[in-house]
């Protein structure tokens, strides 16, 4: 069975910016893109287990905070040393100005 959660409000998030949403012991990474759109992985490095909301978001890629690694948050694809697990990521869909992404 798949769940919907909601994890913010579609205005909580900045245009090319992540915020951090902690669900049932879990820790994901919200994005919004330049193009308004918006996208949902796993919240945590998957080099040092780093909070990816704490990094720099740029076009579709987020930079880990702690060596720079980076992926992009669209496929969840390791793009740079020193990461090279790719990311998990979740669909997301905008219903009525709020973010639902399914963990389920």
């Amino acid at each position: 069975m798949s769940d919907w959660v909601e994890a913010c409000g579609a205005d909580d998030i900045d245009e090319e910016d992540v915020m951090r949403f902690d669900h049932d012991g879990r820790t994901f990474a919200i994005y919004r893109s330049p193009d308004d759109e918006y996208f949902a992985t796993d919240g945590l490095c998957t080099h040092e287990k780093v909070h990816l909301a704490d990094g720099l978001v740029m076009d579709d890629i987020i930079e880990c905070p702690k060596h720079n690694g980076r992926f992009n948050y669209k496929t969840g694809a390791a793009r740079g040393a020193p990461v090279c697990v790719n990311l998990r990521t979740y669909p997301v869909k905008l219903d009525a100005g709020k973010i639902l992404i399914q963990i389920g």
